[in-house]
C-alpha cells in the first residue's frame, strides 16, 4: 500500500461517512453514559489496544500475500 492509498482510501459506493460518524457517536454515548471519567478512558485505552493488534495482523497478513506474489 503507497502513502497516497492510505491518505485516499478507496471510495465505497453508497456509503455516507458522515451519517456513519453520528451514528457512531451515538453509539459510545449510549455505551459510556453513566461511566466515570476513569472508566471511560479504560474503555478507549482497550479499543486502542486491539486495534493495534488488528493493525499489526493486517500488516502481516498484506506482506505475507505480497511474498507470495
Amino acid at each position: 500500500m503507497t502513502k497516497l492509498e492510505m491518505i485516499q482510501p478507496e471510495i465505497i459506493p453508497g456509503f455516507d461517512c458522515l451519517k456513519w460518524k453520528a451514528e457512531r457517536q451515538a453509539q459510545i454515548l449510549r455505551e459510556t453514559e453513566g461511566m466515570t471519567d476513569e472508566q471511560i478512558i479504560e474503555r478507549f485505552r482497550q479499543a486502542s489496544e486491539r486495534a493495534a493488534v488488528r493493525r499489526k495482523a493486517l500488516a502481516e497478513r498484506r506482506e505475507a500475500e505480497a511474498q507470495m506474489q
